[in-house]
């Protein structure tokens, strides 16, 4: 099948080392294919009106997803200096709600949509920011996480992702919505006989995994590290569940059956009242199936398209029904039998004859359509899930430009699926990825299971073993140094102090969260905003579980594992607080009408400080308070003179940072007490700790 031009070709991008020109061009014509065909994917959709609707209700219109990955390259080559804004306001409302975290904002009242043609305009301009960019970027080799052109090559690798989420959206849009695209072609093969499911024996086997960088193909986080483990034998069905196998299941009334259901899953059924996969469609006595943008008589031979709940059930049913352990395989099963199979030496599916990259089609194929040597669909159709809940390898590090893409999802919740889908290009489509959902949320994904009496080894680990979160859960929770009062618990009594009680309290900068706790019964209502999704974890780990687990490190590799809850430290949980994940310098408008706003280490962080001070009285109540906790000096070694508080001389004088604040809020602010100076001591192990001493101001909004 030839695919239409611009669309996905059997190739992927190399980061092996090459001549620079011959890099840049290729990183050129890679980014132009993906931007291409993600905005092609829209065309899809027959009204612009379509933009608007919610395919999911836990998740934004179409037209988030349009601005958000044009957003995402532009807030990330800013972190990374190498791009500056082009739309603030699109690149604040664009950036976050994604995934269905507790920190999304998924409230339509909080935002004002611009047209789809404003947006298309949006996406012009970043596409010749970014392709200026390319022409300019210094490029040397081997190319890592530390090279400049990698946030130009992460953007691209998540706009490739989104291309496949987005495409699942779309094919949840009604209809009427949707049209046919001759760039996105619907496998002929519909009314094949169903093959029935047979098993291949796989003998017992090491997985090791030792992925480093720099390597040959982009990688996310999660990815890289070392990993082995002894895999004991196991059956495995040789093809994918087809749509026909599955009914078997739906006719024994496996979606009324509540024994077949985990507790999470009968959770689900509750929600959703599914009686059948979701993209079935049942019109009399026949069922169809909806794909990307048409409704046909269910092709029984293809892959059932199911979330990991319904695919739990199904095993259960089927361990009933036969007698045998069938359940689904692990990461590591799944790897192993990957092993066993004639895959190409490679590092990626793409070009190796599956049904992958959109090389075939924009849909699924016949389950007994694509062999690689016993066993059909062992890449490429559908993702197929796993009973592993993600986890980091060991030697994990989390990218700093990109906090938030994995740590997340380390929560037990999100399960691992593996073997990507027709749509799957890129990074999704390489050999190492390791993608991870929620487990009723829907991909093009289906499963193919085994038979073991082995049990399911999880790696989950409670314990948080980032430095920074460590050392931001040791010092607001942990046990007092020193005789030196808590830091966040003493910014806490001074906002008592100066404002008993009140409506509405903001804290910019709330890190792991105690500030906010300790001032939940004084507010009626209380939101932490920090940018780390990490910080922000653990926050409301605390909130909801009212406990938290962290390795210390007491001399080099020797660890203190230790666990703090709220009642130890004197707080209680508040269902009046809410955490959310939110980038300072692109504050959203929706953040306003505040009787206190707190402003916690939050100026240092600032790329314009001066710009954010001269405009925080327009979210402030009349009367409200203002308390700003700095130890001043910038994070930002590129910030301008201009853009700088102080610590720098004018004209001869010496200019503190407190004196341009008083400058700045003097319009709108009067100062209502003396500064107060608030120690805050960091540990790195048992015998070093790190002491800042941050400066505390008040100041009343007086108009």
């Amino acid at each position: 099948m030839k695919l239409a031009d611009g669309m996905m070709s059997a190739s992927t991008f190399l980061l092996s080392k090459t001549s620079a020109s011959d890099f840049r061009q290729q990183l050129r014509h890679y980014f132009e294919q993906t931007w291409a065909t993600y905005e092609r994917l829209f065309e899809t959709i027959k009204d612009d009106s379509n933009y608007y609707q919610r395919p999911c209700s836990l998740r934004h219109p179409l037209i988030f997803y349009f601005g958000h990955t044009a957003t995402f390259f532009v807030n990330k080559l800013v972190l990374a200096k190498q791009l500056n804004r082009v739309n603030p306001v699109f690149e604040s409302m664009f950036a976050i709600g994604v995934d269905e975290m507790s920190w999304d904002d998924l409230n339509d009242a909080h935002y004002a949509w611009p047209t789809v043609d404003a947006v298309r305009d949006y996406r012009a301009q970043v596409k010749q920011h970014l392709l200026t960019l390319i022409e300019r970027i210094e490029i040397n080799f081997p190319i890592n996480w530390q090279s400049p052109v990698w946030s130009i090559v992460m953007g691209i690798e998540h706009e490739r992702i989104h291309l496949e989420t987005s495409s699942v959206l779309i094919r949840q849009l009604p209809f009427d919505a949707v049209q046919a695209h001759d760039g996105f072609p619907i496998c002929p093969q519909q009314q094949t006989p169903v093959p029935i499911n047979g098993w291949i024996d796989v003998p017992a086997g090491r997985v090791s995994i030792n992925h480093q960088d720099p390597a040959r193909l982009y990688g996310w986080d999660n990815e890289y590290g070392q990993h082995s483990s002894e895999v004991g034998a196991f059956k495995a069905a040789n093809m994918l569940v087809s749509n026909g196998e599955f009914l078997a299941f739906v006719e024994a009334n496996g979606y009324q059956t509540t024994r077949y259901w985990t507790e999470e899953g009968q959770g689900w059924l509750a929600f959703s009242q599914a009686q059948y996969p979701t993209f079935w469609l049942k019109k009399g006595d026949d069922f169809y199936l909806r794909t990307l943008t048409d409704q046909i008589a269910m092709p029984w031979s293809w892959p059932a398209e199911v979330n990991y709940l319904e695919a739990k059930a199904f095993c259960n049913w089927k361990a009933e029904q036969t007698g045998e352990p069938i359940r689904l395989p692990s990461e590591d099963e799944y790897l192993l039998l990957r092993n066993q199979c004639a895959l190409p030496d490679s590092d990626s599916a793409i070009g190796i004859g599956a049904n992958i990259n959109l090389e075939q089609y924009a849909s699924s194929t016949p389950v007994d359509a694509n062999r690689f040597g016993e066993v059909y669909d062992i890449v490429g159709n559908v993702w197929q899930w796993t009973e592993t809940p993600i986890y980091p390898f060991d030697g994990f590090k989390v990218h700093p430009l990109y906090d938030d893409f994995t740590t997340p999802t380390f929560d037990n919740k999100h399960n691992i699926f593996k073997g990507g889908s027709w749509i799957s290009t890129g990074n999704e489509a390489n050999l190492h990825s390791r993608y991870a959902f929620r487990r009723h949320f829907f991909q093009h994904a289906g499963f193919r299971y085994i038979a073991s009496s082995h049990p399911v080894v999880t790696h989950y680990n409670p314990y948080e073993t980032q430095t920074d979160v460590v050392q931001a859960c040791d010092a607001h929770y942990g046990a007092s140094v020193f005789t030196l009062p808590n830091y966040p618990q003493s910014l806490a009594d001074v906002v008592k102090q100066a404002q008993p009680h009140g409506g509405a309290l903001l804290e910019v900068g709330c890190s792991v969260g105690r500030c906010c706790l300790a001032l939940a019964p004084h507010f009626e209502q209380v939101t932490g905003l920090d940018r780390s999704a990490r910080f922000i974890q653990v926050a409301n780990q605390m909130k909801s579980e009212g406990r938290i687990r962290y390795r210390l490190s007491l001399e080099g590799d020797i660890p203190d594992f230790v666990e703090r809850s709220l009642q130890e430290v004197g707080l209680t949980q508040a269902d009046n607080v809410h955490f959310l994940q939110q980038d300072a310098n692109n504050l959203k408008a929706m953040f306003t009408n505040y009787d206190v706003i707190i402003l916690n280490q939050t100026l240092a962080k600032l790329t314009k400080p001066i710009d954010f001070l001269s405009d925080i009285h327009q979210r402030l109540n009349s009367g409200g308070l203002l308390v700003i906790s700095s130890h001043y000096p910038s994070d930002d070694a590129s910030q301008s003179l201009n853009d700088k508080l102080g610590g720098f001389k004018r004209n001869g004088e010496n200019v503190s940072s407190l004196e341009t604040i008083s400058e700045q809020l003097s319009a709108h602010f009067v100062q209502v007490a003396d500064p107060i100076d608030l120690p805050l001591l960091q540990r790195d192990d048992a015998r070093h700790y790190q002491l800042v001493v941050n400066q505390v101001t008040l100041w009343r909004k007086t108009s």
